[in-house]
């Protein structure tokens, strides 16, 4: 059983900095595509940054695209958000995904694509 944990979340004001980790263990994680997503109060799950299994690809939804950067490291079997910039908008809860196999990357948006997920880890940012 593959089990996905979030760290990092916190309480920052805006304008500010956070770096979320997402650590996998029970499975490969080098044979995973990993992807952030996020939940503000009151509105649904939606997509915001997702990596290739070698990180060579990366794809970000475009209200962060500039402030957040995902990245991987394969041998720490752990994905990593950062997030600088930040606004009150981007207070939600974020999940770390992943995907067994690779697919395209217009695919990597998609919430049904993700074979394992994390509980989470709330991030709120003050104004």
């Amino acid at each position: 059983h593959v089990h996905v944990v979030e760290s990092g979340g916190r309480l920052v004001q805006a304008g500010g900095s956070l770096r979320l980790s997402c650590a996998t263990s029970g499975g490969t994680f080098i044979s995973y595509v990993m992807g952030w997503f996020r939940q503000a109060p009151g509105k649904e799950r939606e997509f915001v940054a997702a990596i290739n299994r070698i990180g060579s690809i990366t794809l970000y939804q475009d209200p962060v695209k500039g402030r957040f950067t995902i990245s991987r490291d394969n041998a720490k079997n752990t994905l990593y958000l950062e997030m600088n910039s930040l606004k009150p908008k981007d207070t939600a809860m974020y999940y770390c995904a992943a995907r067994r196999r690779e697919l395209s990357t217009s695919s990597y948006t998609k919430q049904e694509e993700y074979d394992y997920w994390g509980q989470g880890t709330q991030v709120t940012v003050s104004s």
